[in-house]
This record gives C-alpha cells, sequence and structure tokens, in this order.
C-alpha cells in the first residue's frame, strides 16, 4: 500500500489555475438573497479574484496530485 498524496477534488471544483500559476476564486454570497444588495456589488461578485501568496502556498499541496 503507498501513501500516496491525491488531489483534493471538492477544492479544485471551487479554484481555478490560471495559465501564469495563479489560484482563481468566486467570491461567496452569490446563490440566494440578492434583492437587498446593492446592484453593483452583486456585479462585482460574479468576477474572479485572485488568491493571496499565503492561502497559494497552502492550496498548492491539495491541488494537483500525480
Amino acid at each position: 500500500m503507498s501513501n500516496k498524496a491525491k488531489t483534493n477534488k471538492s477544492i479544485l471544483k471551487r479554484m481555478k489555475i490560471t495559465k501564469t500559476g495563479k489560484i482563481m476564486r468566486m467570491p461567496g454570497g452569490i446563490n440566494h438573497f440578492q434583492a437587498k444588495v446593492r446592484r453593483s456589488k452583486q456585479l462585482s461578485k460574479k468576477r474572479n479574484t485572485s488568491l493571496g501568496t499565503p492561502d497559494k502556498v497552502q492550496l498548492k499541496t491539495y491541488l494537483y496530485h500525480k
């Protein structure tokens, strides 16, 4: 039996790695309860945001083990 590290699929579904190596994620809170939120706030949450360096280093351990 080997102790091979596996890719964490739940994190992989929520993140996207770009060609240059940036990890992009969608902001939270956009699924429901949008009637009371300003339109500009709704539209700004539709865009992907990139992760900072400390989070990036930790997430790389969960993504793409071969």
